[in-house]
């Protein structure tokens, strides 16, 4: 019997969704599992190549930069030259650089390619987010957006256990996987991804439906970029759990084994939790789950203050992780539902850019923080930030505009005479 609902919810789970998503899934999981540089980059810049912490940090800051500075100019390539050709250049020019920093050794050069790596690597997402919201139907975006994120876990969870075996043998034979990988996955989309792009409707029509949308009209979008400022807030939390907690457990004279254990929390809930939580959540108030999901990572930090064995930092992980499985599919189904149908590249672009900016600041805030005030400042800091998050997201979404395909917006749009039809037709029945 328990293998029968299993079967039944599997198939619940997966069944709806077109083929093109499943290979950009697919496309997706290839990638991740070939995931080396980020993973291991500071441990090849100074083990290997012997060069100090804070020229790993640098670099390591050089590829963040890079991604803040795709995260736009991939969602413009997305909107105007298409979802396809953008993930085929990203991809392509993803696997060209990181090839090239495997062979590179002059530190100015290895800088420079990391920046590019993260560049290339970054200007994909957009294109991806925005091919999915294009070819899946709006009541079944959470349940995509959720399979995606399961499967950058899942491939990454398994690309960090392969990688560190790979560095025993050769850092840059990790280097040429990766690149391998990226370019299968760029062949990938080449032969079974299909453009999803709308056509654009005629001159004039409104920006919500066909007109233009250019930078500018993001900026301008208010409610838009208030969800955008919310998402850096959380983003700056989530990053705490890289960047703040092994140096405060480390500072707590735990050891890089210890905070190995307690992270790995993360991604092997992720792997068990993310499809069945995603089942519960599907079709609830994206409102409450984003309120309760801002507290839950805040409060979950924040309990960290009070840990003093790695069982009680496990837990701590598990409380965030919880609000880390939440969000990431609700809060993007939010931003595709507040973007307008041919803006969707340069909405997801500024909705990446949130992440890439809270991904640069956050170790930056983590280490000022720690080093004036101690790290339990820090996780008293995240929780405020958390509850913070939480009140605009709850202040924000009271009028959240209700979801509909492009078939129910025509369906429900009525011309003049229509309208009049209808009205004489009231009266002779009154």
């Amino acid at each position: 019997m328990p293998s029968v609902a299993l079967r039944r919810a599997v198939r619940e789970t997966v069944s709806g969704l077109p083929r093109e998503f499943w290979w950009l899934w697919t496309s997706t999981l290839v990638n991740r599992l070939g995931a080396f540089v980020a993973t291991f980059m500071a441990l090849y810049l100074t083990l290997d190549r012997g060069y100090s912490a804070s020229y790993a940090g640098l670099v390591a800051s050089l590829h963040g930069l890079g991604g803040v500075v795709s995260a736009l100019g991939g969602g413009v390539m997305a909107d105007r030259l298409g979802r396809r050709p953008t993930m085929l250049l990203a991809q392509g020019s993803t696997a060209g650089a990181v090839a090239l920093l495997g062979f590179v050794r002059d530190p100015v050069a290895i800088a420079g390619v990391a920046f590019l790596v993260g560049m290339a690597s970054n200007a994909s997402r957009p294109a991806v987010q925005a091919m999915m919201a294009d070819i899946v139907r709006p009541r079944d975006r959470v349940r995509a957006f959720s399979l995606n994120y399961w499967a950058i876990n899942l491939g990454f969870a398994v690309s960090s256990m392969g990688a560190g075996f790979i560095a025993e043998v050769s850092y840059r034979a990790g280097f040429l996987i990766e690149a391998g990988m990226t370019a299968v996955c760029a062949v990938l989309v080449f032969a079974k991804v299909p453009e999803s792009r709308p056509e654009r409707a005629a001159k004039g029509a409104g920006t919500k439906g066909g007109g233009a949308v250019s930078l500018w009209t993001v900026v301008r979008d208010g409610r838009y970029m208030a969800v955008v400022g919310l998402s850096f807030l959380v983003a700056l939390v989530f990053q705490q759990g890289s960047v703040g907690l092994p140096v405060a457990m480390g500072q707590a004279g735990f050891s890089p084994a210890d905070y190995g254990t307690a992270i790995a929390v993360n991604g092997v809930l992720i792997v068990v939790l993310q499809i069945p939580v995603t089942r519960v959540i599907e079709h609830r108030d994206p409102r409450s789950l984003l309120v309760v999901s801002s507290l839950l990572a805040g409060y979950g930090f924040g309990l960290t203050a009070f840990a003093g064995s790695v069982g009680v930092f496990a837990l701590t992980v598990c409380v965030w992780t919880l609000a880390e499985i939440v969000n990431a599919p609700t809060q993007t189904g939010l931003v595709v539902r507040l973007s307008p149908v041919h803006g969707r590249g340069r909405y997801q672009g500024m909705y990446s850019l949130s992440w890439s900016a809270a991904a640069l600041i956050a170790p930056l805030m983590s280490g000022v923080v720690i080093d004036r005030f101690g790290a339990r400042w820090l996780w008293g800091v995240c929780a405020v930030v958390g509850t913070a998050a939480a009140f605009g997201y709850g202040v924000l979404m009271r009028r959240l505009p209700e979801e509909r395909t492009p078939e129910e917006r025509v369906s429900q749009e009525r011309t003049p005479a229509t309208k009049d039809a209808a009205g004489a037709e009231a009266e002779a029945r009154a």
